[in-house]
C-alpha cells in the first residue's frame, strides 16, 4: 500500500510509533482520532500527516520528537537525514530519506522494499464526528 501525498507531508514509520510512542500504535490512534481522515491517514507501514506551512510542519515534527521518535540525524550541527519521520514537499524529501519510495506519478509514498499497491487517502477513513462529541461533552 501507499499513502497519498498533498502539499507538505510528515511521514512516520508505523514500526517506530509501535515501539517508541508512549502506549504504541493503539494509543496513538486513540490520541489522534480527530486527525485521522482529516490531516492524517495511513497504510500498513506509514502514517502521513499534512501541513500547509513550514511552521505547521515544525510543530508536527516537534510533537513526534516530544513523543519519543528520532526525527533526524545531524552532521556538524546541521540536519542531514530523516530517521523515524520524513518530511516531503512537492518535489521529494527535504533531507535524505532512504526508507521512503514514491509512486510513479509522485502522488503517493510507500515504505521502501514493499509494494506500493493501493493508494490510501483521507476518503478511506471516517472523519471525526465533532458534532456528536460536543453534544456529549
Amino acid at each position: 500500500m501507499a499513502v497519498a501525498l498533498e502539499f507538505i507531508n510528515v511521514l512516520v514509520r508505523i514500526d517506530a510509533i509501535r515501539t517508541k510512542y508512549p502506549g504504541g500504535w493503539e494509543r496513538f490512534l486513540k490520541d489522534c482520532e480527530t486527525r485521522i481522515g482529516s490531516i492524517g491517514w495511513y497504510d500498513d507501514h506509514l502514517y502521513r500527516e499534512g501541513a500547509m506551512s513550514p511552521s505547521d510542519t515544525e510543530y508536527l515534527v516537534g510533537q513526534w520528537q516530544f513523543n519519543g521518535l528520532q526525527t533526524h540525524r545531524e552532521e556538524d550541527g546541521k540536519p542531514v537525514e530523516w530517521l523515524d519521520i520524513c518530511v516531503t514537499e512537492m518535489f521529494g524529501p527535504t533531507l535524505a530519506c532512504d526508507w521512503v519510495s514514491f509512486t510513479d506519478v509522485g502522488h503517493g509514498a510507500y515504505l521502501t522494499g514493499t509494494e506500493p499497491g493501493r493508494l490510501m487517502t483521507r476518503k478511506d477513513f471516517p472523519v471525526f464526528d465533532w458534532a456528536n462529541w460536543y453534544k456529549n461533552n
